[in-house]
């Protein structure tokens, strides 16, 4: 099969980690995933799509509401540097919902990435996070260092907000929107803030792309994924351990996030690059956002590796 677009599924099971994580897990009695219908699977394996491109893979980490198009406005200009890898999140886009809620933890889906490193024989790769994909994409850094030449993020206060900070929002405006998914379903959230689909300074092509695939999101895959990934995602003071060369892309637009630079910094030698975008700065900033990684991906490659 050719490496274009080809679209495949790989999984392995929850690490030791992740298995500890499910006691604090199960406290919560929330019946929020869906427990029939064909996005429901017990052995379930992340969506993903391989792009055209040369030099080492970089898994591609969307966020909350996003999907495998998230990043048509990115990928011909990384395929210059690498090759890119786009993941879908549980219960996003053809990406299923597992039935069991530690498969959502931030370790689980670290040794989703790994397993998919290894199927593609990748001795190291990038990685690029947005939003709640940063968090994600910063653990598998912190986990396995090695495997990581070099990192990019975006705007996330899911991963640099204080733990207490951010389990306080769950509770007053988290909480009531994961109630309301279980009982409604997803179209409420088609026009919310939270969904990049909504901006209108979006890209043209990923917004209509953006749009269609909604419709593809799985009401309880995304209760779980606000649930069990987005409130156990802040990563604290394990920030400073950082290791992997990080660049962010700032859109400095979302001035929520802003106070959250500080902590940033905690990562030793970060660059940073300020766009004048919003949260969503490599689909509205194609351009710009595109032209910082090539250069900081171009720097970073180790061409024996290739």
């Amino acid at each position: 099969m050719s490496a274009t677009a080809r679209s495949r599924r790989t999984q392995e099971g929850p690490s030791d980690a992740a298995a500890h994580e499910r006691a604090e897990l199960a406290q919560d009695d929330l019946a929020i995933v869906p427990r029939h219908g064909p996005r429901v699977s017990t052995q379930p394996r992340l969506n993903f799509v391989v792009h055209p491109g040369r030099g080492p893979f970089a898994l591609l980490v969307h966020g909350a509401l996003g999907s495998r198009s998230y990043w048509a406005a990115n990928v011909a200009a990384l395929g210059e540097v690498c090759r890119p890898v786009v993941v879908e999140l549980w219960g996003h886009g053809r990406s299923p919902s597992p039935t069991d809620p530690a498969a959502y933890a931030p370790q689980a889906y670290v040794e989703q990435f790994e397993a998919l490193r290894t199927e593609l024989h990748a001795a190291q790769w990038f990685t690029v996070g947005q939003s709640m994909g940063a968090g994600l994409s910063l653990a598998y850094g912190l986990a396995y260092p090695q495997r990581v030449l070099a990192q990019v993020i975006t705007n996330s206060n899911s991963a640099f907000a204080r733990p207490e900070t951010w389990q306080r929002r769950h509770r007053e405006v988290v909480a009531p929107m994961i109630e309301r998914l279980v009982q409604t379903g997803t179209g409420f959230l088609r026009e919310a803030k939270m969904n990049p689909a909504s901006s209108r300074r979006l890209d043209v092509e990923v917004r209509r792309l953006l749009v269609a695939e909604f419709a593809e999101h799985d009401a309880g895959g995304l209760a779980a994924t606000m649930q069990y990934t987005n409130l156990t995602l802040p990563l604290g003071e394990r920030v400073r351990a950082v290791s992997v060369p990080t660049l962010l892309t700032l859109g400095v637009r979302e001035e929520t996030f802003l106070p959250l630079l500080e902590r940033v910094r905690w990562i030793s030698g970060v660059e940073v690059v300020e766009l004048d975008a919003a949260h969503p700065v490599n689909a509205q900033l194609p351009g710009p956002w595109n032209e910082a990684v090539v250069e900081f991906f171009d720097r970073h490659r180790r061409t024996d590796r290739d």
